[in-house]
């Protein structure tokens, strides 16, 4: 059954560490441009080498007064400055607060500056500074947000790893189709890890190893034969979701959120599910009131996991998209976890605005020559219909369709 209402996006903002702004941002991506080195970031190390893609901190929003800014987290500081350049873009200054919802994507976010502090107070706990208890939960990054902003109908975090951007963007759809807000703004969260949780994504096989510290551009290689595992990249992304027409003063969309799918495992381990990712396509699909052979590009969630990709172009061959140009944003920006549904919905809106299509790094030996891949050079295309795909540890798959205005 197809969506009761026309939703559009009026406003984005990304934030990532090949470009700062979405215009810097798209220039990367066409470029096939990267940041990957050995990170160096306080509270990474701890004797690895393992290599990611960090940005540099975000000027300071002026929305904000000091004292806010000063215990403002590093998450929290590229959350304002993110969602500041969607909210400005939309036109939301002087919009009924009331009527206005914000949903963040990602729990435990602040990992890496909680860890710092727990080690910075160690011998001294009683000088632990009174916003730690503000800034262990998630509600903190909402409170952040909404005071900034000034944010009054609803705002709260929706949790699904590292499908929790695109899950972000469809509770902020469904929050708007139901009539509950007027604008809804998905912010896909940049998630702070420590060297505790990359220590514990490398343990279980997910992250790729510190093979490539000498040779940082190429470690991260999705659907390639010599991928080992994701590459941690630090980003950001919010999308600014309303009714199309509802206010008359908006900026031109981007595109129509025409269907979405969230389909779940019943499984807590983090090996994908062909039936899981499948029904999620099928779903959407079906929403949208489209059929395969109307997608005519499909980004997908292409980790650089060997399960992982394998399973994900299994399920495009199995629900007939082989057609459909392929790229992965992952090999440029890295793996942003509770950020990367957001930023790929982005890339995806983005790419369809400019009728191009980025290149996809480090893809010499594909694992499969069925997906009609977008390789070393970004090329030009007609898109009409895309999909964009999330899956997150957990068991939850999802998949959101974009949809050109007039098509």
């Amino acid at each position: 059954m197809r969506h009761p209402a026309g939703l559009v996006v009026t406003g984005l903002g990304v934030t990532t560490a090949v470009g700062q702004g979405k215009t810097a941002f798209t220039d990367a991506l066409f470029a096939g441009a990267h940041r990957f080195a050995v990170m160096e970031r306080p509270g990474r190390q701890l004797g690895t080498r393992f290599v990611g893609a960090e940005l540099p901190v975000p000027k300071p929003t002026s929305r904000l007064g000091a004292r806010e800014l000063r215990t403002a987290s590093l998450t929290g500081q590229v959350a304002l400055t993110t969602l500041e350049e969607a909210w400005t873009e939309a036109g939301l200054d002087g919009y009924d607060a009331d009527r206005v919802g914000l949903v963040i994507g990602g729990s435990n976010l602040q990992q890496r500056e909680l860890v710092l502090a727990q080690d910075r107070h160690r011998a001294k706990p009683r000088f632990l500074r009174p916003s730690y208890g503000l800034s262990y939960l998630d509600s903190d990054l909402c409170g952040l947000c909404t005071t900034a902003f000034g944010i009054r109908g609803f705002a709260h975090t929706v949790g699904g790893a590292s499908a929790s951007g695109q899950l972000a963007v469809i509770e902020a759809a469904e929050a708007v189709a139901s009539g509950r807000v007027d604008v809804c703004v998905a912010l896909g969260a940049l998630a702070d890890l420590s060297h505790w949780e990359l220590l514990g994504l490398r343990a279980m096989g997910a992250m790729a190893a510190e093979d490539h510290a000498d040779a940082p551009a190429e470690a991260c290689r999705p659907f390639d034969q010599g991928r080992s595992g994701f590459v941690y990249g630090e980003a950001c992304a919010a999308l600014v979701v309303e009714r199309a027409g509802a206010r008359p003063d908006a900026p031109a969309p981007y595109a129509r959120l025409s269907g979405w799918s969230v389909r779940l495992d019943g499984n807590r381990d983090p090996n994908p599910s062909l039936d899981g990712e499948t029904a999620a396509i099928r779903g959407a699909l079906d929403h949208a009131g489209l059929t395969a052979r109307d997608i005519d590009y499909v980004n997908p969630h292409g980790t650089a996991s060997p399960a992982g990709d394998t399973t994900e172009v299994a399920a495009l061959k199995a629900c007939g998209l082989t057609h459909a140009a392929v790229n992965a944003t992952k090999s440029i920006t890295g793996h942003g976890l509770t950020a990367a549904g957001a930023v790929e919905a982005a890339a995806a809106l983005l790419q369809l605005r400019q009728g191009r299509l980025h290149p996809t790094r480090n893809l010499t030996d594909p694992i499969d020559d069925a997906p009609h891949w977008v390789r070393d050079a970004a090329v030009e295309a007609d898109i009409q219909h895309c999909l964009s795909l999330s899956m997150g540890f957990g068991g939850i798959n999802t998949a959101l369709c974009l949809s050109a205005c007039d098509a």
